[in-house]
């Protein structure tokens, strides 16, 4: 009996394996398509190697990061659900957090699995819905949203929403948030280009996080029940 929730979460994670390498193929395959049955011709590998060459450099890392990153938030089960649908830091992240401090559950256990996984379902039927809403709403909003007073609040979504998301994580332990938020802060203010690079800047924040822990552990101002409510 207690191998049967072992078994289950073994077989959920090989159906999302298989379903994220279907979907992969199919995400890269379908342009071709397309272009062979409605236009007759393919793209050449000249130009197609060249468009690659210039997004790779960029899309390429991104994709091992926030991999490595956000597999452990959101678990193995409802990580390729995720991917797959998209939206992963202004939605899923945002879903999963939530519903564990709800559900109380940690990271890692079977629990917390079926929390995350039912968190990404229902957030992205839940945006499929809204984005069904806007396409049906879209014409007669667009005065109300093009507006140049309304406008600039749609940019400050994101940042509000990890801002709110993050300040309940910063006030359990100020000591490991303040120095990374306050040097990755100062790094965007004097770079500004690196703003667009977010995900890339999580490595040396993560890290520099990762590091202020041990050193608190080490020195006994932070404990085994700190580290697994953070």
């Amino acid at each position: 009996m207690s191998n049967k929730p072992q078994k289950i979460y073994a077989t959920l994670f090989r159906i999302g394996k298989i379903t994220l390498i279907v979907t992969t193929v199919s995400f890269v395959v379908s342009p071709f398509l397309f272009s062979l049955v409605l236009d007759g011709t393919l793209p050449s590998l000249e130009g197609f190697i060249k468009g690659i060459a210039r997004v790779a450099p960029i899309y390429i890392p991104v994709a091992v990061v926030e991999f490595l990153v956000y597999t452990p938030m959101l678990g193995a089960v409802a990580s390729p659900l995720a991917f797959i649908t998209g939206e992963v830091t202004g939605v899923k992240i945002p879903c999963v957090m939530n519903a564990r401090d709800i559900a109380k559950t940690k990271a890692g256990t079977l629990e917390s699995e079926v929390v995350s996984t039912l968190s990404v379902a229902i957030s992205s039927l839940v945006t499929m819905l809204m984005v069904f809403i806007g396409v049906l709403a879209m014409i007669p909003l667009t005065p109300v949203l093009e507006s140049p007073i309304i406008k600039p609040a749609f940019e400050m979504v994101i940042p509000a929403l990890f801002g709110a998301l993050g300040f309940k994580y910063f006030i359990r332990s100020p000591e490991m948030a303040i120095l990374p938020l306050v040097i990755m802060s100062l790094l965007c203010i004097t770079v500004p280009s690196l703003i667009a690079q977010t995900s890339l800047l999580i490595i040396p924040a993560g890290a520099l996080s990762l590091g202020l822990a041990y050193l608190l552990f080490r020195k006994g101002r932070l404990k085994n029940d700190d580290i697994e409510s953070l």
